[in-house]
């Protein structure tokens, strides 16, 4: 049996801005040879506390711990790449509850900030060896400002690393989707993962099928090194389940959470999730925005 490798479901008690100290059932990964069963970790929750910090009328809280199921060490022996993948920081579509899909959006002031905080944080961490990035300026500005904190690297842009396209919904703001573009909304909120969204949006499975493909290259290229790819919400919920396909959601992913996958060959782990410890200083916006089910 392997050590645990990745976290599959954040209780609601440890997501939460204010909890109560205690324990909480969080179950994680582990493999046994081919096939993964879920297994139970008992942990502390942080005791309550809070604290209030304003951007223009939306409250900031500070962030709960996230889980991380290995030490910080690279580990680097050739057999894997080790992948540090990011959610973008935070727009004005994010802070409006804006769909944004495959529209180009920029970087609030926020959202600086958070991509400030995260490339500083990852300048003192083991060495980058190259920086990935979706085409979408919200991605490639924090993409940027990483490569610049890490040794001046440029940033590779791949479009296949993109947020879902999210058709007629797109530009939309999702409390108003479903007056406003029934049909797509329809669509979005479907289970079948072949489900397209009119307007030209993809389905989860094609979603699925570009993004974990252009991570799995990334892999065999990176053997040995520590890479950063920076991407979208959609796109990392589809890189968790092809880690761990049988765990549960993996909750909400915040703008710039840091999460580390293993790539060997075909082998997919998860060392760290959603992590936002970059961000306690200065907090986080409670709702996280991304579109959810959701885009980013």
């Amino acid at each position: 049996m392997s050590a645990v490798r990745t976290q599959c479901h954040l209780s609601e008690g440890l997501r939460s801005p204010c909890f109560s100290s205690g324990s909480v059932k969080i179950p994680v990964c582990v493999k046994f040879s081919a096939t993964i069963k879920p297994v139970y970790l008992y942990i502390n929750t942080v005791p309550k506390q809070s604290f209030a910090l304003t951007r223009h009328l939306t409250q900031l809280v500070k962030p709960p711990h996230s889980l991380s199921m290995s030490d910080n060490s690279s580990c680097m022996n050739g057999a894997y790449a080790e992948i540090v993948v990011v959610r973008h920081g935070e727009t004005e579509w994010n802070a409006d509850a804006r769909i944004q899909g495959h529209l180009d959006v920029d970087l609030n002031e926020a959202g600086k900030q958070q991509a400030a905080s995260l490339a500083d944080r990852l300048s003192k961490e083991p060495k980058i060896s190259a920086v990935y990035s979706s085409d979408l300026k919200r991605a490639l500005v924090t993409a940027e400002t990483i490569a610049a904190r890490c040794g001046g690297l440029q940033v590779i842009t791949d479009a296949d690393l993109r947020e879902r396209n999210l058709g007629d919904l797109q530009g939309l703001i999702l409390h108003e989707a479903a007056k406003l573009s029934p049909k797509a909304y329809k669509a979005f909120l479907s289970h079948r993962t072949d489900q397209d969204i009119p307007g030209g949006g993809e389905s989860l499975d094609q979603l699925y099928h570009r993004c974990t493909s252009s991570l799995q290259r990334i892999g065999r290229k990176h053997k040995g090194e520590r890479v950063v790819v920076v991407s979208h919400g959609g796109v990392i919920r589809s890189l968790y389940k092809r880690a761990c396909p049988d765990g549960k959601p993996g909750g909400k992913v915040l703008n710039t959470s840091v999460n580390i996958f293993h790539l060997s060959d075909e082998d997919w782990t998860i060392k760290t999730w959603g992590d936002v410890s970059h961000l306690e200083q200065t907090g986080y916006l409670k709702s996280g925005f991304g579109g959810d089910k959701t885009s980013g």
